[in-house]
C-alpha cells in the first residue's frame, strides 16, 4: 500500500520547517469539525484554490465551510517558490499549435486575469506578503534563443502584451551572476511574493467575509451532497475538491489525470550583497524541464528551488539535494550556509494545463497547476465560485479541453514518470 502524502513527510497539523513558516504572520488555530453541520458549499482544502473560492462565494452570499487536513496554507500554497507568472505553464506558441489560436487566446486571457485577481485581492484586503514585480525566464542553452525571441514577439504583437522583452547574453549575465544562462525574457507584469503570508491573508479575508474554516479535519469520504471526516460531516448541495497534490484517492477520475510530485527549496543564510546575485530583485526561472527557480527574500537570502522526486518520501537531506543544482548555477555560493530546506507536494498534468472537472453531480474539482499555481489556483477558486453560482462559461474553458490520462495506472505511473524525467534531465544537460 503506498504511503500517504498527507502524513509521509510532515508532522500532522504542523507547518513544514520552511523560511516561510519562520517568517509568517500570526497563524491562528481553527477548530476541527465535530458533529454534522449544513452549508451551501463545502470546500476540501485550505490552499489558494479553496480559500479563493470561499472568499468569492461569501461575496455572493453562500454559506461556506472549508475543511483542511492540517493547517491553512499547509500544502503547496504555503511552500512554493512564490512566482506569479504570466500565461499558462505552456507557452502561447505551443498552445496555438496544439489547441488553435482561439483557445490559446482564451487561456491567455484567463491567465492574465489570474495575475489581476491576485494583485487585486492583495490590494483590497491589505495582505502583507512582500509582493514585488518582475520574473525573468532564463535560457540555459543557446539553442533556445530563437524560440524565446519568437515567443516575445508573439506576445508583444499578437497578444498586445508590452510588459515582456528579450534579454541577450550580455545583459542576462549582468542581471544574474551566473555563466549558465545565455538569453532570456523579462516580464515586468509578473511578480513574486511570500507564499504562506499570501495564503494566510486569503484565509483572513475569507473569515472576515463569514466563511468557516476547520483545520485538522481530514476528509475521509466524499459522496453526492455529503463530506465526511473522522469526527463530523458537512451536508452541502455543492462540494469543491481543492486538494491539488494531496487528493489522496478521494476522487479516482481526477487522480488518473493529476499526479503528485515532490519539489524542494532551500533558503541560504542572509547574503552580504544580495544584488550581486540577482541585480534587480526579480524572480528567476530557467528553461530546464526540471526547472530551477530562485529569488531573493526580504531579509537578503537566496530562496532556491531545484530537484524533484516522484515517490512519496522526501530525501533524508533536502539541503544537500537542493545545494547541488544551486551550486551548478551559483558556484560562488559554495561556502554559503543553508538555514532552511523543505519539500512540498504539487500536482502536474500530462499537458501542464490545470485540470478542471465535474466528477459527479454537485461536485467540482480544480487541481493540476503544474508549478504555476500562485495565480491559476487563485483564479480557479474564483471560477469555481462562478460555476457554483450558475455562471460556468469560464470554468468550462478548461473543463472542456480533453485531458490525457497518465499511462500505467496507479501502480506504474510513478516509475514511468521517473523514466521520462530521467530522459528530460539528460536532455537538460545536452
Amino acid at each position: 500500500m503506498p504511503l500517504d502524502v498527507l502524513t509521509a513527510n510532515d508532522r500532522p497539523g504542523h507547518y513544514a520547517p520552511s523560511w516561510y513558516a519562520a517568517t509568517a504572520h500570526t497563524m491562528p488555530d481553527h477548530p476541527p469539525l465535530r458533529g454534522e453541520r449544513h452549508a451551501d458549499v463545502c470546500i476540501v482544502g485550505a490552499g489558494y484554490s479553496g480559500l479563493s473560492a470561499a472568499l468569492h462565494l461569501r461575496e455572493r452570499g453562500y454559506d461556506v465551510v472549508v475543511l483542511e487536513a492540517h493547517r491553512v496554507g499547509w500544502g503547496a500554497s504555503g511552500r512554493n517558490g512564490g512566482q506569479l507568472g504570466s500565461g499558462q505553464r505552456v507557452g502561447q506558441g505551443e498552445l496555438e499549435t496544439s489547441l488553435g489560436v482561439g483557445k490559446a487566446r482564451l487561456l491567455w486571457e484567463l491567465a492574465e486575469d489570474s495575475k489581476a485577481v491576485v494583485k487585486s485581492l492583495i490590494a483590497r484586503y491589505a495582505i502583507d506578503c512582500d509582493l514585488r514585480p518582475g520574473v525573468l525566464e532564463a535560457m540555459h542553452r543557446p539553442r533556445f534563443e530563437r524560440e524565446m525571441r519568437e515567443e516575445v514577439v508573439l506576445l508583444n504583437d499578437r497578444y498586445d502584451y508590452p510588459y515582456i522583452r528579450f534579454v541577450d547574453c550580455d545583459e542576462i549575465r549582468v542581471m544574474v551572476a551566473s555563466d549558465g544562462y545565455h538569453s532570456g525574457a523579462l516580464d515586468t507584469d509578473a511578480a513574486h511574493l511570500h507564499s504562506l503570508n499570501y495564503a494566510l491573508g486569503l484565509a483572513g479575508a475569507a473569515l472576515e467575509a463569514g466563511a468557516k474554516i476547520h483545520e485538522r479535519s481530514r476528509v475521509t469520504r466524499v459522496t453526492e451532497g455529503r463530506v465526511e471526516t473522522a469526527e463530523g460531516a458537512v451536508v452541502a448541495p455543492h462540494i469543491l475538491l481543492a486538494c491539488n497534490g494531496y487528493l489522496c484517492g478521494l476522487e479516482g477520475s481526477v487522480a488518473k489525470r493529476v499526479m503528485p510530485i515532490n519539489n524542494f527549496i532551500a533558503a541560504t543564510e542572509p547574503l552580504p550583497d544580495p544584488a550581486a546575485i540577482i541585480r534587480d530583485d526579480v524572480a528567476v526561472c530557467d528553461s530546464r524541464f526540471v526547472v530551477n527557480y530562485f529569488r531573493l527574500s526580504r531579509d537578503g537570502r537566496l530562496l532556491f528551488g531545484g530537484g524533484e522526486n516522484y515517490g512519496y518520501r522526501f530525501p533524508a537531506d533536502i539541503a544537500a539535494k537542493v545545494r547541488k543544482p544551486m551550486l551548478e548555477v551559483f558556484p560562488q555560493l559554495a561556502d554559503t550556509k543553508i538555514d532552511y530546506a523543505w519539500g512540498g507536494t504539487l500536482a502536474i498534468t500530462m499537458d501542464r494545463l490545470p485540470h478542471f472537472a465535474r466528477p459527479a453531480p454537485g461536485i467540482l474539482s480544480v487541481s493540476g497547476y503544474s508549478g504555476h499555481g500562485v495565480g491559476m489556483a487563485t483564479l480557479a477558486g474564483k471560477l469555481a465560485s462562478e460555476a457554483i453560482a450558475g455562471q460556468a462559461e469560464r470554468f468550462d474553458i478548461l473543463a472542456n479541453i480533453p485531458r490525457p490520462r497518465f499511462p500505467g495506472g496507479a501502480a506504474l505511473r510513478a516509475p514511468l514518470l521517473t523514466l521520462a524525467m530521467l530522459w528530460y534531465g539528460l536532455r537538460d544537460r545536452l
